[in-house]
């Protein structure tokens, strides 16, 4: 009890929580040097340039003098207390020597779900302060329960496009103004200024509530996953890095391949996400060996595939990722030993935490072998053992028919012939043109010959002769058991 309120308190202390605060980076500042195609902002004897039909709101911050400036026909200019245009009126100008066009750059290509342009923190403070958490890429724009920031005065553009067409937060603050419920925030979306700080067909859903499940909350960006991606990987050639590690790994919910270690744990449902990450914390990541290595937590579901079909197991788990800042040989080295501490830990201590089972996978640029790799090794074993059994229930289920004589009736195909035993030692003599033998049947493959027996609907499979080349074996039988 007493480790339960040390705990508790640690992560008070830690600001740790299920919610997660989002800031949108860009925005479309008159300001931000990085808003003009020239790097720099415009001065007295330029002449600034807005598209004609650029849709765009543009905040300004302090006072400018412009020689000749054209607006964009839809668009709006924000002024702050004190901002304002003036005319150009021939005095010098430091730093302003000459003039040229300026134009402003187009703001239509930032989206809602582009990982890199948003920052994620657990805390306002630490927000402020750079602290920024690092997490798998789905889950680094808005999850379900976080709260999203606009920074106060600011003016911005972003495409909402979603797959679901709902983007579902805790809250949402806009120009110093925070939404925490739908009523309120409809209402805003209804002005002009919205109409142009947002584009695209999806709406916000705000439930002004932390995750209700200790154990811990999807993000809900799954069905958005292939344009997280595709926003991420737009700015390097639609490739991911290469990995310096043989095997690397790829997270549930991350668009590339890294070099590290995964954690998996299964709980019940004594499981708290909080507690347990707040004694990741404390207990690993701030000892001083572990330095700058970087964890995420998150509950996900498995992906699948059923003859085919994409879908989610239906048994969520916990992933941690751990990665370092290793490189060369030692890259992934040092998560890989926090990965084992962490499965050591879990091994003594998991249960009084409500873990049931963990494991682990790791790639690093000194270890080829790793554990990672052992895993996809025992999946390959696994995937033919099991058909193999399926082979063999069907032939039993088949036998077991037979032997009850339900599928004596079938009058097309004579079952004899399938699980009675011919042999005619003069028939293996010459079968050097033959082709190869089937190990499941012990004939040897004539085209000509298995055409004319196995088609059942043309022609009806004859009792094979003494002669006949065309009989099968059941595996199932000794020959000697029959004769006797």
């Amino acid at each position: 009890m007493k480790t339960l309120l040390f705990f508790l308190i640690f992560l008070h202390l830690l600001g740790t929580s299920s919610t997660v605060y989002k800031q949108w980076i860009p925005n479309t500042n008159f300001e931000n040097a990085s808003n003009w195609d020239r790097g720099q902002v415009p001065c007295a004897k330029d002449v600034v340039l807005f598209g004609r039909s650029e849709v765009v709101s543009v905040f300004v911050q302090s006072p400018h003098t412009l020689t000749e400036m054209h607006i964009p026909l839809n668009g709006e200019f924000i002024m702050a207390p004190g901002a304002a245009f003036t005319a150009f009126d021939g005095n010098q100008d430091p730093g302003c020597e000459t003039g040229s066009e300026v134009t402003f750059a187009s703001t239509g290509n930032y989206q809602w779900y582009d990982p890199t342009l948003w920052h994620a923190a657990s805390s306002l403070e630490n927000l402020e302060r750079g602290k920024y958490t690092f997490s798998v890429d789905e889950e680094r724009v808005p999850c379900q329960y976080d709260d999203v920031l606009f920074q106060p005065e600011t003016s911005f553009r972003v495409d909402i496009e979603s797959s679901e067409q709902m983007i579902q937060l805790r809250s949402i603050s806009i120009m110093g103004q925070k939404f925490t419920s739908d009523d309120t925030l409809s209402e805003y979306m209804q002005r002009p200024s919205a109409k142009l700080q947002f584009q695209g067909q999806a709406t916000f859903r705000l439930s002004n509530a932390r995750c209700p499940d200790k154990t811990g909350c999807e993000c809900g960006n799954t069905a958005d996953h292939h344009r997280i991606c595709a926003a991420l990987l737009q700015s390097s050639e639609n490739q991911c890095p290469v990995p310096t590690c043989k095997d690397p790994l790829r997270p549930i919910g991350h668009c590339c391949e890294i070099c590290g270690a995964i954690v998996s744990l299964d709980y019940s449902a004594g499981f708290d996400m909080e507690l347990y990450q707040a004694r990741i914390v404390h207990t690993f990541l701030s000892l001083s060996k572990n330095a700058g290595i970087q964890m995420a937590m998150s509950k996900v579901h498995k992906p699948q595939t059923f003859l085919g079909i994409g879908s989610r197991s239906t048994v969520p788990f916990i992933q941690i990722v751990l990665i370092d800042n290793g490189t060369g040989v030692q890259i992934g080295t040092r998560a890989e030993q926090l990965a084992k501490d962490i499965m050591s830990d879990v091994a003594e201590h998991g249960e009084s935490f409500g873990i049931v089972t963990g494991h682990l996978q790791s790639a690093t640029g000194s270890n080829w072998s790793a554990q990672g790799a052992g895993s996809s090794v025992g999946a390959a074993v696994a995937g033919p053992v099991l058909g193999l059994l399926l082979v063999l229930l069907i032939l039993g289920i088949v036998l077991l028919l037979y032997r009850k004589g339900a599928l004596r009736s079938i009058p097309s195909i004579s079952f004899s012939s399938l699980w009675k035993r011919k042999e005619d030692p003069e028939s293996f003599q010459d079968t050097s043109d033959k082709g190869f033998e089937n190990p499941m049947f012990d004939t040897p493959s004539n085209p000509a010959a298995l055409a004319g027996a196995c088609s059942v609907e043309e022609t009806p499979m004859e009792k094979p002769s003494k002669s006949s080349r065309l009989y099968y074996i059941n595996p199932l039988y000794d020959e000697t058991e029959l004769n006797a």
